[in-house]
């Protein structure tokens, strides 16, 4: 018997050490960041196993003859053979075409699991567009268009007018540039785009998950991953009007400590619009540890750095006379915007995983606002001075994130819960400008400080927020989600300023809170075809600066949206044609606007209820003998269902009209060649185009929209001893086309911001990677 026993061991001892584990990482082909969640399986059998959070896998297995299968979604599937060591490269698939990732959750999750309109602009669009400024990328997803207003600053249209409202949120990821109550509606100024992976733009309220201000959109950063293996990139670009930009970007990853680095300076003097110099400098940092198979620390920090001169608007003589002068040159902007934040992930098991940030705000705003200078008149319209303002807006914020993610047996459900808080104390001051005017020529000549306050405060934000997310699937291919937050505001507001007779506003407790709901189902009908359908729900808290300025007497609740949407997509000809549509009805009441008063001076009030409805469509041919085509946009009406102006001393009501600065089409299309027989070499042409739309609530005065046409053309040196070397060459507005990205009416006419003429571009860049 004990030979029989020990025969037995000497056997399984045999197995085991003929055994072998296979140890290896999986990475993005392109970036070289780890893969997290990529599925390893042993050709022919049900072995296999998945990587962790660095990207890393263990399997055991014999037979060094046989092939692994890795795959992971947004990627293709790569087979290899069997090695004990492996760094497997997956190639991205083109994003749309394709079943992608999104982070809509806060975690990585199939977008056809999601009740939602979500684009995803992806990390080789970015790379390819080669953008100086956001709006480059932006305005290639449908159904957005981001305002270019010059030198990194913009507005928005999602869903929305072009508007300068609290009504989207700008995130990085998943935590938003600022806290609630001091939205920007230049806040994308302060991100590093040269930092980021890809970009997600979730449509319509998102407030069951992120909060308030979600209404036309929410717009994710994702930053870039930590490289596996050392890769980096450096690159210049110039244009015909002074513009330059440099910028280094890279990572590598030494034991267990992960690194990514990227950065960039822009420079520009003497460009096409007179006074209209500016330097930005961004730099972002972040560093990865692994603590344990299960556990990764990731410490992320950014710091986005603009100083810009601000010409102001035209008038239309000076539009249509293509004269970019500016009448005054002393109108500035000076932001300094410092993000830091620490991630804690955890996966206590397959079915169960948990993440914790904290993270930190520190951000100043400095300027002179061209918008602010005016002028003075009497009664019978005769001038009699000019002012303006200086002001400065400050803030600090720390801030937790926590989030739980449980898998369930019962209906393949799953379920997200988690908290927010933020705490941001803020300062606000104003001062009065005497503005100096050559009245003869028009030209403001200077200014001088008065020393007399418009407005100081300091306010103490907090946001407290809970949220739950639940979804199943009752029957097959048919998944259900219902989310819930709720949101709690509390502002404390102490004023500054001497003392009013009436003693109003000197000390303030505001407190507004929410409980937003979302409901939604999709419905997967296999071979690259879904519906869905949603309701949300989305509300907007009063602006610090719109509910304690000096002149504001009328106090303020929160708005509130309600949004219906349904949708489907479908795939054609093994994936090589895409084509999703979305209908939404957005209503919204109480909303926050500015109205004029018989004294001709202006209050904001919620006195505005209006309804919004389109239809978003997007068309994406793949590589047909290397033609790529897409076609995006949206048809939509905005209109006012309670609205109304003081003129003359009179209410006007504009019940049933067009909001003004609404487009009803907005389109975005390009099609891209990269002819086989010269390896890459690629050009596309694109073209953008705007809608006419109204510049005032009467829909008596109207701007035409414009076409505009862009071309861009790289090579990309893949083999030899430049390789990894690129040069692009591309052409803004190819037909030089005169149009202004936005044109806002006034009692006193229309002001146009003007858009650059035809400019010519050049870069050059040189990758070092495993590619």
């Amino acid at each position: 018997m004990k030979y029989f026993i020990v025969f037995c061991f000497a056997i399984a001892f045999t197995l085991q050490a003929s055994a072998q584990k296979i140890r290896g990482v999986v990475v993005d082909a392109q970036t070289q960041a780890p893969v997290v969640g990529a599925s390893i399986r042993v050709k022919g059998s049900k072995l296999g196993t998945s990587t962790d959070l660095s990207g890393k896998f263990i399997l055991a297995h014999k037979n060094k003859a046989d092939s692994l299968m890795v795959s992971c979604t947004g990627y293709g599937t790569c087979c290899i053979r069997c090695d004990s060591s492996l760094t497997v490269q997956l190639k991205p698939v083109i994003a749309g075409l394709e079943e992608v990732v999104v982070t809509a959750g806060r975690q990585e999750q199939p977008r056809k699991d999601i009740p939602a309109a979500i684009s995803k602009i992806s990390s080789n669009t970015i790379r390819e567009a080669h953008a100086t400024a956001p709006y480059q990328l932006l305005n290639k997803v449908a159904g957005v268009y981001m305002v270019n207003l010059g030198n990194e600053q913009h507005t928005m249209a999602i869903r929305q007018p072009i508007t300068y409202n609290a009504l989207y949120l700008y995130m990085e990821d998943g935590i938003p540039i600022r806290p609630t109550g001091i939205f920007n509606h230049n806040a994308l100024y302060e991100i590093n785009t040269d930092g980021i992976r890809d970009i997600e733009v979730i449509k319509g309220p998102a407030s069951s998950l992120y909060g308030s201000n979600s209404i036309g959109a929410a717009v994710n950063f994702n930053t870039a991953k930590e490289s596996v293996t050392p890769a980096g990139q450096i690159n210049v670009q110039g244009d015909k009007y002074h513009y330059l930009r440099a910028g280094i970007q890279g990572g590598l990853t030494a034991g267990k400590v992960g690194f990514y680095m990227a950065g960039y300076a822009t420079h520009q003097e003497k460009g096409w619009q007179d006074y209209t110099d500016f330097d930005k400098y961004s730099l972002s940092a972040k560093v990865s540890y692994p603590l344990g198979a299960d556990s990764k620390l990731t410490v992320y920090g950014t710091y986005n750095y603009l100083n810009t001169q601000t010409p102001g608007n035209l008038d239309s003589a000076r539009f249509y006379n293509r004269s970019y002068s500016s009448n005054q040159r002393f109108a500035y902007r000076r932001v300094n915007a410092f993000r830091a934040s620490s991630r804690l992930d955890h996966n206590w098991n397959d079915d169960n995983h948990t993440f914790l940030t904290l993270f930190y705000r520190n951000n100043s705003t400095g300027q002179l606002p061209s918008y602010y200078i005016s002028d003075v008149r009497n009664n019978k319209g005769q001038y009699l001075k000019s002012t303006g303002q200086i002001n400065e807006l400050s803030f600090y914020s720390f801030g937790l994130l926590a989030q739980h993610t449980v898998k369930l047996n019962f209906m393949h459900s799953q379920l997200i819960a988690g908290i927010y808080l933020d705490n941001s104390p803020s300062s606000f001051y104003a001062n009065f400008l005497n503005i100096k005017k050559d009245i003869a020529a028009q030209y403001y000549t200077g200014y001088i400080n008065t020393d007399s306050l418009i407005d100081n405060y300091k306010i103490h934000l907090f946001n407290a927020a809970s949220y739950v997310q639940y979804m199943a699937e009752p029957v097959k291919r048919i998944k259900i989600t219902a989310g819930l937050r709720y949101d709690l505001l509390i502002y404390n507001f102490d004023n500054r300023l001497p003392p009013l007779k009436t003693k109003y506003k000197q000390q303030e407790h505001n407190r507004y809170d929410v409980l937003a709901p979302k409901l939604g189902v999709t419905y997967d009908l296999q071979k690259g075809r879904g519906v869905y359908a949603n309701f949300s729900m989305g509300f907007q808290p009063p602006e610090t600066n719109t509910l304690y300025n000096s002149r504001q007497l009328t106090p303020l609740k929160q708005a509130t949206y309600n949004n219906f949407e349904l949708g489907g997509w479908t795939s054609l000809f093994s994936q090589k044609i895409r084509f999703e549509l979305t209908a939404y009805y957005l209503q919204g009441k109480d909303e926050i606007i500015s109205l004029l008063q018989a004294d001709n001076t202006t209050q904001y009030a919620n006195a505005a209820a209006t309804t919004h409805k389109g239809l978003e469509y997007n068309l994406l041919v793949g590589s047909v003998k290397s033609l790529a085509f897409r076609i995006g946009g949206t048809f939509a009406s905005h209109t006012f269902n309670e609205y109304s102006e003081i003129s003359a001393g009179k209410s006007i009501g504009y019940n049933g009209h067009q909001m003004t600065n609404a487009p009803k089409w907005i389109a975005n299309s390009e099609i891209t060649w990269k002819p086989a027989f010269i390896a890459g070499f690629r050009t596309g042409v694109e073209w953008q185009h705007l809608g006419k739309y109204f510049t005032n609530a009467a829909n008596t005065k109207t701007y035409s929209g414009y076409d505009l046409f862009n071309l861009r053309t790289a090579y990309r040196i893949s083999s030899g001893s430049a390789k990894g070397l690129e040069v692009w060459f591309n052409v803004m507005n190819l037909t030089n086309k005169l149009y202004a990205t936005t044109v806002t009416g006034n009692s006193y006419g229309d002001t146009y911001t003007a858009a650059p003429p035809r400019t010519f571009s050049l870069g050059i860049s040189h990758s070092i990677s495993k590619l």
